[in-house]
């Protein structure tokens, strides 16, 4: 457990989606925490709730039909909910920041690099334009943009796609945030371009102490960046583990199927690539009992009836699997904290 001071905890939070088939759950009671200086990284399939995570604790959601209706987000031990939205908006951007998936979308296409950073730092930092522009410079170099001078004239489409996220990262870390959420920050880049911003974003927190969050779907970034994983399926928390345990030994018969389908993870282990046979179901139509029954070649009747609760099932790690605990019984493994 690490000692390091708890910046952010995240306990039970609850989002529905308000929809004419009714109100689905979401995220469902997943309570995680990040400390100062810690990487955790967030992973599961499309469509599990990872990026709503992300956008309940920046308080983003898109409402309707997005909606908390449970627990709370506590930052540095204020609850974000209490927050006024001016008060908010001050978090945003200093306290917390986000990268988001696709910066090309995220900056502003008529403004140059230049203003949109310069903005962000004011709106923060009561600075002159010229001391803003000073810093907006540096940020850039920050972030490894060659001619960081010259490149703050240029219009968002005058950048790829790796130059682009790099001026998120510097917009996003303008204010010296303590905690700097990235959602699929590697998605759409090259694979030489991704392991620059992955080992951009490590540099910048070691030198910072900021905690971090990286939402993704690809163990491979997982492997490279993270202290501890929090595996996310059908809107619920099932696996929660130290990354090196985590891929020595994953728990929930998902984080294995994940673990089996992921180049990186089984080039380390000699195996061959293997495939999870169906697809996440949908929020209407989640199954009685656990919800990844369905895929799951160890499925019991138990599995179909029970929905299996979040449990200690090793040191430092938990599981919401009766695959994983009757696994654990055959072996003569104690199962607890």
């Amino acid at each position: 457990m690490s000692k390091r001071p708890v910046i952010l905890d995240i306990d039970s939070l609850r989002v529905s989606l308000f929809t004419r088939r009714g109100v689905l759950p979401a995220v469902d009671g997943l309570s995680l925490t990040v400390a100062a200086g810690e990487t955790v990284a967030i992973v599961g399939e499309s469509g599990c709730g990872k990026s709503l995570t992300a956008l309940a604790v920046m308080r983003l959601l898109p409402d309707p039909p997005a909606r908390v209706v449970g627990g709370a987000v506590r930052f540095m031990g204020r609850d974000l909910a209490a927050l006024s939205e001016r008060e908010m908006q001050r978090v945003r951007g200093k306290d917390i920041s986000m990268v988001f998936q696709d910066p090309m979308t995220s900056l502003n296409p008529v403004a140059t690099v230049g203003d949109q950073l310069i903005e962000a730092i004011r709106w923060h930092d009561k600075v002159s334009r010229q001391e803003a522009r000073t810093r907006a410079v540096e940020l850039l170099r920050r972030v490894r943009i060659p001619d960081a001078e010259r490149r703050l004239n240029d219009f968002p489409h005058q950048m790829s796609g790796g130059m682009s996220q790099r001026v998120m990262i510097a917009m996003a870390i303008a204010c010296g945030p303590k905690l700097l959420i990235a959602d699929e920050p590697t998605t759409a880049l090259d694979v030489t371009i991704q392991a620059q911003i992955l080992e951009l974003m490590k540099e910048l927190q070691a030198n910072s102490g900021m905690g971090l969050i990286i939402i993704t779907h690809d163990l491979g970034v997982v492997a490279e960046t993270a202290d501890r994983v929090v595996v996310m399926y059908a809107g619920r928390k099932v696996e929660d583990a130290p990354v090196e345990a985590l891929f020595e030994r994953p728990l929930h018969r998902y984080t294995r199927g994940l673990l089996g389908a992921t180049p990186s993870a089984n080039r380390r282990r000699g195996n061959r690539l293997a495939e999870i046979a169906g697809s996440v179901p949908a929020l209407s139509e989640l199954p009685r009992g656990c919800t990844f029954q369905n895929r799951c070649a160890d499925a019991s009747d138990r599995c179909r009836a029970e929905k299996p609760a979040l449990t200690p099932l090793l040191p430092g790690r938990t599981a919401a699997c009766f695959a994983a605990e009757e696994e654990l019984s055959r072996h003569g493994i104690a199962v607890g904290p």
